[in-house]
């Protein structure tokens, strides 16, 4: 990543956040349902992702799935333009000038960590309020819920109830996981596409940007997959967190995890795993062809 990218990382990381939350709000709508309903211990169970999609859409249609989606636009626009911009400058800063290396893990982790950590503070209310969103519904499977009219609306009230820290509960566990997930994410995205460039150099097929439109929806895929495997437990207790009503329940993802694994062991622990991993590929495969589409059209120099 050249010098002379500046602000422009920015830019495309918030085009790329939007067209992350398009093609991926479905699916995290599904997931939240199930790691809401399918973990409490009297709780009204899913059969699958795939049952409570077709509920969703039998009940509500397809605005259903993209239930929470405004915060959802808003944080994730705001989440991604900083995580590419602040990932992309420090990583530069630490290579001290030299732009044309391969990818190092010393670099790559650290960055990613710091961009991480930095806006989790942004992604935890705006994800407070899309989870208690997504969990309002007319299912017939779990109780009717209609306790906020609007994402306004239900920051508002989390705020006059719970005062403003209340936007922030499970703020420490959506630092652990967005810590630990970016760098599992561009760990796997650097290194996947520094490989096939280099197989694509080394091979005798010419360069065509269709090409580099494939090794974005592999490299971008796969690596969105790599995230949620690494810290989907950890979404898991942030979840809870956020939604349940009980105001005494612990914070403590590790505590919660372990009630959780009692009860139903590390599949309770992988609650959403089905409509995450669906997510997870399309989504950020259309969020690294964007990326990389608009940092072309910015001028930005990719090692």
């Amino acid at each position: 990543m050249g010098e002379n990218s500046g602000y422009k990382h920015y830019v495309a990381g918030l085009v790329s956040g939007v067209s992350m939350v398009i093609v991926g709000h479905p699916f995290d709508t599904v997931k939240v349902k199930l790691q809401k309903h399918n973990t409490d211990a009297n709780g009204f169970k899913y059969r699958s992702g795939f049952h409570c999609t077709t509920r969703i859409l039998k009940t509500e249609g397809i605005k259903g799935l993209y239930r929470g989606a405004t915060p959802s636009f808003v944080g994730m626009a705001f989440e991604s333009s900083l995580l590419f911009g602040i990932y992309s400058q420090t990583k530069q800063a630490l290579q001290g000038g030299d732009h044309n290396r391969k990818p190092e893990s010393h670099i790559i982790i650290p960055s990613a960590a710091f961009a991480g950590s930095i806006i989790s503070f942004i992604l935890c209310p705006s994800e407070l309020v899309k989870c208690r969103m997504q969990i309002q519904g007319t299912d017939s499977l779990v109780p009717t819920s209609r306790k906020y009219s609007g994402p306004l609306n239900c920051a508002i009230q989390t705020v006059k109830s719970e005062g403003v820290s209340g936007l922030f509960r499970g703020g420490v566990t959506t630092l652990m996981r967005e810590a630990i997930g970016n760098a599992v994410f561009f760990s796997t995205y650097e290194y996947l596409r520094h490989s096939m460039h280099l197989r694509l150099k080394d091979s005798l097929i010419d360069h065509t940007n269709l090409m580099d439109v494939g090794i974005g929806i592999i490299s971008g895929g796969l690596s969105g997959i790599a995230f949620w495997s690494a810290v989907l437990p950890l979404d898991v207790a942030k979840t809870i967190i956020q939604t349940t009503p009980d105001k005494n329940l612990t914070k403590n993802p590790f505590v919660l995890l372990r009630s959780i694994y009692r009860r139903s062991g590390v599949r309770g622990c992988y609650t959403g795993l089905g409509p995450t991993v669906s997510r997870a590929f399309p989504a950020n495969a259309a969020a690294i062809v964007t990326f990389e589409a608009a940092s072309k059209l910015l001028g930005i120099t990719r090692d």
